[in-house]
């Protein structure tokens, strides 16, 4: 791997005094349109209230527009006018004033731009309700698809891959551009992968048991790809029987990988189920595991239809479809496959939902948001929660309350206390665009049905856009846009690149906080007696410190678009041993719950503060 540094800026500063602002002004900075979460510089004052951060840009809507102000305190005294004002700008060339809207109901993206001076009230966020978000982490490539990497006794690395270019696509290439981010150290370094002679951009993912990450197609439509963490080194795999893009896959109970649609590359139509056997190496056609039946109504037709779908491996080597199409199925994957209807989620379909797995033990699954259409389509706020039992039989739907925002390309990460991060999405989906995104993130309690939101953050996540639970219970949050060009290498210039987001966030829910905003106390896992332990076995943990309750696996996980058939939560209670800190856990007996792979184990308090994770593997 080559070695990169994460984007910093050099700058030298100019002080400027005047007024009741002194202005720092910033020269040989960061580009014009880089995202911000704070200001580069030490933010100056305006009276008591106001912070003006010079050469910078809250994109979004204003409120007013009001031309011929003198300067930046004549600004800040007109937003301090206007009720409701938390956010303005002032255009240093045009001597325009910008009123923007509210700060936690709108898209305000901070930016570079040295046409323009933002003023604002500091916002304060009570992280013991609505959690925190570091500084923006800028990565070589944008984050389109990312996975954890299973390691031992904790994970510390995430790997993210883009296509050939580092924010642009177009055709097949052959190679595919990554960067490993290690988020314990902050080390990033980038690597261009082509030995396996295949573009990844868009493809479907998933964990195996041993611990590898098979990748299939993409842009290289037929390829498959799979990287070894044990030798952080990527070989080539067989190709599919039908190529494939845009398509979902999801680990079986027996090991298996299940795929299916993907009409987006390879060919529209037609993109039946297929299994890849890691015994054999090989995959097999099933003819019978037809796509037809889990096809939405797109405005686009088959090249979206078939895109996305929510898979849930489950027992008997079955599949739960519940989504993006209004109604849910039931897929067989022996012999030549079948499919059966499991039941209706909705009257719509809901293309690029967020959807999850948080309670594997009991069959819930929880999905929100997106839209009818994949593109050019209003999103909605609804959200509902499907429970599943034996294979084949009907699925139960609840509707729950609805999102304070409608969210399309949102993403779903469940946390080890079993609530629910929503991040990003917009108002309507929007291909490559920052149209009216979300900042503010929601938060599912399962339990009462109730929304809460969290801290606003720095960048919109929209299309191209993950998310991912990290190990010491944080979630990673980040990507969005990419450049369509006619063939590898061409230029973007026609490209929007301020939609491009190669960067991330991490966000620490509440759950780390005590009232007063210091860190939470967490329980201390020492050791696990064992790394790995078969489905039905017992795990063995040392607990130390703050008293724990209860404890959760987390299946690793793999995302892609709001895509992640690898995360699944399952919840379980442990039998402590007499006099010590000591406690076995009975682990479920059927594989189709606890899928193979690897788990994060998380030991939580009363109050649901998740102790640092160790890392199981679960074997048949």
């Amino acid at each position: 791997m080559v070695r990169v540094d994460v984007l910093k800026a050099s700058a030298s500063f100019l002080c400027i005094a005047g007024g009741n602002a002194a202005a720092i002004k910033r020269q040989d900075v960061m580009a014009t349109g880089t995202s911000l979460a704070k200001c580069p510089v030490k933010m100056a004052d305006y009276d008591t209230k106001y912070r003006i951060c010079p050469d910078t840009d809250f994109v979004g809507t204003s409120n007013q527009i009001i031309d011929g102000v003198a300067d930046v305190d004549a600004c800040a005294k007109k937003c301090a006018q206007t009720d409701g004002c938390e956010k303005a700008v002032f255009d240093t060339k045009g001597k325009v004033c910008h009123v923007k809207d509210t700060y936690n109901e709108a898209t305000l993206l901070w930016k570079v731009n040295d046409q323009f001076t933002t003023i604002q009230v500091e916002a304060t966020i009570d992280v013991a309700k609505q959690g925190s978000w570091t500084d923006i982490i800028r990565l070589p490539v944008i984050p389109v698809t990312a996975y954890i990497v299973p390691e031992f006794p904790e994970a510390s690395r995430m790997l993210v891959f883009s296509s050939w270019g580092d924010t642009t696509f177009g055709g097949e290439s052959g190679y595919t551009q990554f960067a490993d981010y290690n988020f314990k150290t902050g080390a990033t370094s980038a690597l261009t992968v082509t030995n396996t002679h295949h573009d990844m951009f868009c493809p479907g993912i998933s964990s195996l048991e041993d611990g590898r990450i098979l990748i299939t197609g993409g842009s290289d439509a037929d390829k498959t790809s799979f990287y070894n963490p044990a030798t952080n080194a990527f070989t080539e795999g067989p190709v599919m029987e039908i190529a494939r893009g845009y398509q979902s896959q999801t680990t079986l109970s027996n090991g298996n990988v299940f795929t299916i649609g993907g009409s987006y590359s390879g060919g529209r139509g037609g993109k039946n189920g297929e299994v890849y056997d890691p015994a054999t190496d090989a995959w097999t056609l099933l003819d019978d595991a037809l796509v037809e039946p889990m096809l939405t109504t797109d405005h686009e037709r088959i090249w979206r239809e078939d895109n996305h779908g929510w898979l849930y491996g489950w027992s008997n080597e079955s599949v739960f479809q519940a989504g993006p199409s209004k109604t849910q199925h039931w897929y067989g994957t022996t012999g030549d496959g079948s499919v059966k209807e499991a039941g209706v989620r909705d009257t719509v379909d809901a293309m690029c939902a967020s959807n999850v797995m948080y309670d594997a033990l009991n069959g819930k699954i929880f999905s929100a948001g997106d839209a009818q259409d994949y593109d050019k389509s209003a999103a909605y706020t609804s959200a509902h929660i499907t429970t599943i039992g034996e294979p084949g039989t009907a699925s139960k739907v609840e509707r729950v309350a609805d999102m304070s925002y409608p969210r399309g390309f949102s993403n779903a990460v469940v946390l080890p206390d079993g609530t629910i991060l929503i991040t990003g999405g917009q108002r309507k989906s929007l291909v490559f665009t920052d149209t009216d995104g979300i900042l503010t993130p929601e938060l599912l309690d399962p339990q009462t049905k109730r929304w809460t939101k969290m801290a606003p953050e720095a960048v919109a996540r929209n299309y191209h856009s993950e998310s991912l639970l990290l190990p010491d219970g944080t979630v990673w949050s980040g990507g969005g846009g990419m450049c369509y060009v006619s063939t590898p290498g061409a230029s973007d210039s026609g490209c929007d690149t301020s939609v491009n987001h190669a960067d991330g966030q991490i966000f620490s829910p509440p759950y780390l906080f005590n009232a007063d905003g210091s860190a939470a106390r967490r329980p201390v896992i020492t050791s696990l007696a064992e790394t790995a332990v078969p489905v039905g076995g017992t795990l063995t943990v040392n607990v130390e410190g703050n008293p724990c309750v209860s404890f959760a696996l987390v299946r690793i996980g793999t995302a892609t678009h709001p895509i992640n058939t690898d995360q699944r939560r399952i919840p379980l209670t442990g039998h402590k041993r007499a006099g010590g800190s000591t406690y076995d856990i009975a682990l479920p007996e059927d594989s189709g719950k606890l899928l193979p792979g690897h788990y994060y184990v998380f030991a939580l308090n009363k109050r649901g503060t998740p102790s640092m994770a160790k890392t199981v593997r679960i074997t048949l």
